[in-house]
């Protein structure tokens, strides 16, 4: 099971209380939250291994030099280092450090690869396990590593929550999308995403990308049709793909999740014991987890139930 860590505890903290602090005043709704999706997720599938995927750059320099709109509105500021600050409320910022102490105390493997996203290490992980794989998160760019023939399925929070997660593999994709796993990153790509800076093919929304991905197969075929005046592909359509050509000609790259990202080599086997107790008790007594605490450990057997 791969986490997409910070899709996870926005989401908490989001969607926990934000009442929720330990007695010095520390925000804890986002680490609480957290751990109780972690016991949650693992409870409900039940897998032998968990890596927590983690952003070492949210957004790494070699897709902002293709795409400079890339991720940029969430951009609070930029160091005098040249570092670029992601705008992350000051609530869950200050927890980001103590979820991250938490999952390594505990056990669960946290990896990241310089210069890339968490979706990067997850593609990576993904590509090099010789197991089944769960790609937890509410980012639909992850579907694109849906692969029924390797177990590869996306279980994805953003529309029913963690409890309630829907399992895509590429059947459910097909029926959501109509169009298979393998394109799902040329369709994406035609659609773009305003949310991370992507403006898409202008004019070509979700219907009209999947239907000419079903058509022409990839973006090498609808560009290729799009250029010759005896293809079907209607003549509005034609020029938008033509006008689009500076953006299609760097895009796939930043859409596609990388399998190649320099992670290191963890042990990602459920732990069976906590691995620092010392430090996993300070934590808990100076963050109050309670329960949380309980119930994450309780899920990986390593204490009784809460």
């Amino acid at each position: 099971m791969l986490l997409d860590t910070a899709s996870l505890y926005f989401r908490a903290f989001f969607g926990v209380p934000d009442t929720m602090k330990a007695a010095d005043g520390t925000p804890t709704n986002a680490i609480r939250g957290l751990l109780d999706f972690i016991a949650r997720l693992v409870e409900n599938h039940r897998p032998t291994h968990l890596v927590a995927c983690w952003d070492d750059n949210w957004r790494p320099s070699w897709r902002v030099a293709l795409i400079p709109s890339y991720k940029a509105q969430r951009v609070e500021f930029v160091t005098p280092k040249g570092e670029q600050v992601e705008d992350v409320p000051d609530r869950l910022e200050v927890q980001v450090p103590y979820i991250r102490a938490c999952l390594e105390a505990l056990g669960i493997a946290v990896v990241g690869a310089p210069d890339h996203e968490a979706d990067d290490v997850i593609g990576t992980l993904s590509h090099q396990a010789t197991m089944p794989v769960d790609v937890v998160t509410g980012d639909r760019d992850l579907f694109q590593l849906i692969d029924d023939s390797r177990g590869i399925r996306v279980v994805y929070t953003a529309a029913r929550g963690v409890g309630r997660a829907d399992v895509y593999d590429e059947k459910a994709l097909l029926a959501k999308y109509e169009i298979p796993a393998n394109r799902y990153a040329d369709f994406a790509t035609l659609r773009g995403d305003a949310s991370d800076g992507l403006p898409g093919v202008k004019g070509v929304g979700e219907k009209t990308a999947a239907s000419l991905v079903l058509a022409y197969g990839d973006l090498d075929g609808i560009r290729t049709a799009a250029a010759d005046p005896s293809t079907p592909m209607s003549p509005s359509v034609k020029r938008k793909i033509l006008d689009s050509a500076d953006y299609l000609d760097v895009a796939p790259k930043v859409v596609a999740v990388a399998k190649d990202a320099p992670v290191t080599k963890v042990d990602a086997t459920i732990p069976h014991e906590v691995k620092d107790p010392e430090r996993w008790l300070d934590l808990v007594e100076l963050l109050e987890l309670g329960g949380s605490a309980q119930r994450v450990m309780a899920a990986l057997n390593l204490g009784p139930k809460a």
